[in-house]
């Protein structure tokens, strides 16, 4: 079992910066890959990031490229999310998710994690 536990939500302006933090405890060692989604209000949950132990394959939505990066530290079994000229389309509820194994198929959907967060939100106002 693996716990997520998300931090780092609030309430900023367009054009703000954010930093979420997960951090991930239980049995780590079978933790390949961290994510993130997010949830706007009447939408479905979608994908944002994901990023491997190693970090050498990380892939993005298209719509935060640029502006969103992710980085892990591995000994404190701990990514962050820094989102920097945040837009009000971002707003939503931000989940940290956890897998153990890399599908570059298939690692945009839901069922390729294991683990999840509670969320944390996030709100961008104009």
């Amino acid at each position: 079992q693996v716990d997520l536990v998300e931090s780092g939500g609030g309430l900023v302006q367009a054009g703000d910066s954010l930093r979420l933090s997960c951090t991930a405890s239980g049995r780590t060692s079978d933790v390949y890959v961290m994510a993130w989604f997010r949830q706007a209000p009447g939408k479905e949950r979608e994908f944002v990031v994901v990023t491997n132990r190693s970090g050498d394959k990380t892939y993005f939505l298209d719509s935060v490229k640029g502006r969103f990066t992710i980085s892990a530290d591995n000994a404190k079994n701990n990514v962050n999310l820094q989102m920097n000229s945040l837009k009000p389309e971002d707003t939503a509820v931000y989940y940290c998710a956890a897998g153990t194994y890399l599908s570059e198929r298939y690692y945009y959907l839901e069922s390729h994690y294991d683990y999840w967060g509670q969320g944390t939100q996030v709100t961008v106002s104009s």
